[in-house]
C-alpha cells in the first residue's frame, strides 16, 4: 500500500495520515461488491446524463464519459478490470479507472452525488434482475409438481397427521399442496417489486441533491417505478433487502417441509418414492446406501438462509437515521441468500422431475383404519350427529384391534352391536378410491377437485 493511500480515496481529502493496512482491507467491499459492476454502471450512465440536463456537462463531455464507462463496463465483462489496492468498493474502481480513461473529466461524474446513494441504487438494480430469475426459476419448480400431479392422479397413499396415518388422500393432492405454498410464495415475490423499485439516486449524502438533477428521468432511464420522496430515507433504506431475505426464508421454510416429506417417504421402511442417482450419495463405510443428499441439504439451507435474514435484522435494529457503514453488511448476506436460494430452486426442481414413484407402495401402505372417519361419516348419512359417530367409529377401531383384524373384517353383528343403523351396505364404505372421491368440495382430494387445483395453478403461472 502507498504511504498516502487516502489521497486517492473518494473521501481523502480531510486526512493528511495514511490508513492502517488493516482498517484498508477491513473497511474494503470490492471483492464482493463487484458483482453489481454492470448495475453502477448503468446508474453512472444515467447520472451523467442528467448532469447534461442540468449544465454540468456539454453533450460533447457527456459522450465522452458515456463512451469511458462503457469501456470500463466491457472491462468488468471481459474479464481484464485491473484492480488497485485503493479501490475501495465498486464505485471507487469505476470512477479511478473512468478517470484514468478519460481524463479529469471523469472527476465531474460525482458532482451532486454521494456513495450512499450510488450504492442503494446499485444494489436494487441488481435486485431487481436477481428476482427475475427468481421468478423464472419458481415458477419452473410449481410447473413440474403441477405436471407430475396431472400425471399420477390415480396414486392413493395414506394422509398423515402428527406422522400418523390419518385418512387416504391422492399423490397428486400432496404434490399439489407444495405447488399451492410455492404459488403464493411467487405471489408474494411480485408484491416486492414494487417496494424494490425506488429510486434513491439523486438523494446526495442524506440531504438531496443541489444541482437539481431530474430525478423522475433518471428513474424513467434506470426503469424504476417510483422515485424515492425523502433524501434521508432514500440512502438509508434498506428494508427491500430485509423483506427479501425474509421472503426467502418462508420459500426455504416450504422447501424444507417438502424435503423432509420426500426424505421420510424415500426411506425402506415407506418406499414411496426413489430418488434419481443424479441427486443422491452414497456412503463412504456402508457400500449398500443411497442418500437422498439433495433433499437434506435443502432442508439444511434452510438453516442458512433463515440465519442470513435473522443476522440481517439485528444490524438494521440498532442504527441511527441516515446512512451508516454498518449498511455495508447488507450484501453479503444477500448476495449468498440470492445465490443459494437459485441453486435450491434448480435442485429441487431437478429432483421432483426425476423422482421415481411408487403407486403399489403407496396403496400397499393403506390400512382400513384411514377410513375410520368414512365409517363415521356412513353414519351421519343416516341422520346421527357426529359427534355420536365419532365415538362410534372409534369403538369399531378398538374393537378390531382387540380381534387384531382390520375394521372390514368386523361381522355385521359386531357393527350393530355398536349402533343398529349399520347395514349391509357399510362394507361399500371400505374403498380408498371411494373415499377420496368423496372428498369432492373445494379444495378435497378428489379427482375432480385435484383437476381443478391443477387448472387453477396452470392458469396463474401464465400470468
Amino acid at each position: 500500500m502507498s504511504d498516502a493511500p487516502t489521497k486517492q480515496k473518494l473521501w481523502g481529502g480531510r486526512f493528511t495520515g495514511k490508513t492502517d493496512p488493516l482498517m484498508h482491507a477491513f473497511n474494503q467491499s470490492l471483492k464482493y461488491d463487484q458483482r453489481m459492476y454492470a448495475e453502477d454502471i448503468r446508474g453512472s450512465i444515467a447520472y451523467a446524463k442528467s448532469l447534461t440536463l442540468v449544465g454540468i456537462l456539454t453533450k460533447e463531455e457527456e459522450s465522452r464519459m458515456i463512451e469511458g464507462l462503457k469501456a470500463v463496463g466491457k472491462e468488468w465483462a471481459d474479464d481484464v478490470f485491473v484492480v488497485k489496492e485503493d479501490d475501495e468498493d465498486i464505485h471507487t474502481a469505476n470512477e479511478r479507472r473512468l478517470s484514468e480513461i478519460i481524463g479529469p473529466l471523469g472527476g465531474k461524474l460525482h458532482t451532486g452525488r454521494s456513495r450512499n446513494d450510488q450504492v442503494a441504487t446499485d444494489i436494487r438494480l441488481w435486485l431487481l434482475e436477481q428476482v427475475k430469475d427468481t421468478e423464472k426459476n419458481l415458477k419452473a419448480l410449481i410447473r413440474v409438481l403441477v405436471e407430475r400431479a396431472d400425471n399420477e392422479k390415480d396414486y392413493i397413499l395414506p394422509g398423515y397427521t402428527h406422522l400418523q396415518r390419518g385418512q387416504p388422500i391422492r399423490w397428486s393432492h400432496l404434490l399439489l399442496s407444495y405447488a399451492l405454498s410455492f404459488n403464493n410464495d411467487l405471489a408474494r415475490l411480485r408484491q416486492l417489486v414494487p417496494r424494490i423499485s425506488v429510486l434513491p439516486l439523486g438523494s446526495g449524502a442524506l440531504a438531496g441533491n443541489a444541482f437539481r438533477v431530474d430525478r423522475d428521468f433518471l428513474a424513467k432511464e434506470l426503469g424504476f417505478q417510483s422515485v424515492s420522496e425523502n433524501s434521508l430515507w432514500g440512502v438509508a433504506d434498506r428494508d427491500f433487502i430485509a423483506e427479501f431475505l425474509m421472503w426467502s426464508s418462508l420459500v426455504m421454510t416450504h422447501m424444507s417441509k417438502m424435503a423432509e416429506d420426500l426424505i421420510i417417504y424415500s426411506t425402506a421402511e415407506f418406499g414411496f418414492v426413489t430418488l434419481s442417482d443424479a441427486y443422491s450419495t452414497g456412503s463412504s463405510m456402508m457400500p449398500q446406501k443411497k442418500n437422498p443428499d439433495s433433499l437434506e441439504l435443502l432442508r439444511g439451507k434452510s438453516g442458512r438462509l433463515f440465519g442470513n435474514m435473522a443476522g440481517f435484522m439485528m444490524t438494521l435494529k440498532g442504527l441511527p437515521s441516515t446512512y451508516n457503514k454498518d449498511l455495508q453488511e447488507d450484501k453479503e448476506p444477500l448476495f449468498d441468500t440470492v445465490d443459494n436460494l437459485s441453486a435450491c430452486l434448480s435442485i429441487a426442481e431437478g429432483v421432483i422431475a426425476t423422482l421415481t414413484v411408487h403407486g403399489a407402495k403407496m396403496r400397499a401402505a393403506l390400512t382400513m383404519d384411514v377410513l375410520a372417519t368414512d365409517l363415521a361419516d356412513y353414519l351421519v348419512r343416516k341422520g346421527i350427529p357426529f359427534r355420536e359417530t365419532h365415538h362410534v367409529s372409534g369403538r369399531a377401531v378398538a374393537l378390531a384391534e382387540a380381534r387384531q383384524c382390520q375394521i372390514n373384517e368386523l361381522t355385521l353383528s359386531d357393527f350393530k352391536s355398536l349402533n343398529k343403523e349399520f347395514t349391509e351396505d357399510i362394507y361399500k364404505v371400505f374403498d380408498f378410491e371411494a373415499s377420496v372421491e368423496s372428498r369432492a368440495a373445494i379444495g378435497g382430494s378428489s379427482r375432480k377437485m385435484v383437476e381443478r387445483q391443477i387448472a387453477v395453478l396452470r392458469s396463474q403461472l401464465e400470468n
